[in-house]
């Protein structure tokens, strides 16, 4: 879209920025010219268009002060027009809607500005950009225009500019753009009436240049240079997309590894409240463990006592023993090893420990 621009142009500049160069040149309103910095709908702004009844481009065109935003004629006098409503005209469906249809044939016009503006949406904000051509040269949309009378009797002037898809190199900023008439024979073959098949496309050719400029300009009172003065753009980091999906994959492995930790707490936090729940001995209660590994997995045979004689057997029990042991610090300073050595030491049960002692 384009919904504003730059248009310092001084009066006798646009008609030779249209190509406008030959015949003569009459004008119309101009008194209701503003130069300015920062155009849009609703304001004045110059247009070159043929001369009513003439057919040939040797009667001279007008140059033509109107009002963007366009009203149809066929709008009641009584209604309050939104001049926003079209100022802009997709040229895909111009010859399919009334409002633009019948304006084709004799109601086509050119607009001569220095330059236009873009916003490019953000995730938060929206950044805008001064599009103009790299020389400096005006550039020149394609546009229609049409009159209206009021209640009052106040005759209206008022156009539209056509857009259309963006160019291959304009698509990251906006997904339209202005119909732009590069060249002398397309703005006389617009001004003459001519098909739109080939002149209503995006302009692709690489003098098209842009910058970003002042949030500021999204104000309609905000005036002046400042208006297209280049301002660094600031590093968006955080509203990166691939930022965004980075830092949940360190968030989920955090929480991954957390989870892991929280349980190996969990698991040397119950061994040691079974240690200090159990008031047996260390040997009674590795003979428990055995026991229980005994009923959990009865398919798998466990020697008994009175067999232990045998080499492999009493290898098997070292093995087993040496797994499920627990570490020697942790017993010496387990508060129930130390009660246990007070109440009972000289009271011992024959244990595993001390048969495979004898042995």
């Amino acid at each position: 879209m384009c919904g504003r621009a730059r248009c310092t142009l001084r009066a006798d500049d646009i008609p030779r920025a249209c190509h406008r160069n030959d015949g003569p040149i009459h004008h119309v309103n101009m008194d209701r010219y503003r130069p300015s910095y920062n155009v849009g709908p609703g304001m004045n702004i110059p247009v070159v268009r043929r001369d009513d009844g003439s057919n040939t481009d040797v009667a001279g065109v007008v140059l033509h002060c109107m009002k963007w935003g366009l009203i149809p004629s066929f709008t009641k006098k009584s209604d309050k027009p939104d001049i926003f409503k079209m100022f802009n005209a997709r040229s895909e469906s111009v010859c399919e809607k009334a409002s633009f249809r019948r304006l084709l044939p004799k109601s086509r016009c050119l607009v001569a500005v220095e330059g236009f503006y873009e916003w490019k949406k953000d995730v938060s904000k929206k950044q805008p950009y001064y599009i103009h051509f790299k020389d400096g040269r005006p550039l020149v949309f394609a546009a229609l225009y049409d009159s209206w009378e009021n209640s009052e009797g106040e005759k209206l002037h008022t156009f539209t500019i056509l857009t259309t898809s963006a160019s291959s190199t304009f698509q990251w900023l906006h997904d339209r753009m202005p119909v732009i008439l590069g060249d002398k024979g397309s703005t006389d073959a617009w001004l003459n009436g001519s098909k739109t098949d080939m002149l209503l496309k995006p302009y692709e050719n690489p003098d098209l240049v842009w910058y970003p400029v002042t949030p500021a300009i999204g104000k309609l009172s905000f005036e002046g240079p400042e208006c297209v003065k280049e301002v660094p753009l600031k590093t968006q980091e955080k509203n990166s997309i691939s930022k965004f999906f980075s830092t949940r994959k360190v968030e989920k492995e955090q929480e991954s590894n957390m989870e892991q930790s929280v349980c190996d707490e969990s698991v040397k936090t119950n061994l040691l409240n079974n240690l200090k729940e159990d008031p047996r001995s260390t040997d009674d209660r590795l003979a428990s463990l055995i026991d229980k590994d005994h009923d959990s997995k009865s398919n798998v045979p466990v020697p008994s006592l009175g067999d232990v004689g045998k080499s492999q057997v009493k290898r098997d029990y070292e093995e087993l023993l040496a797994d499920t042991k627990p570490s020697k610090d942790k017993i010496e300073t387990s508060p129930a090893r130390k009660k246990g050595n007070i109440k009972g030491g000289g009271d011992k049960q024959p244990t595993l420990f001390s048969y495979f002692g004898k042995k």
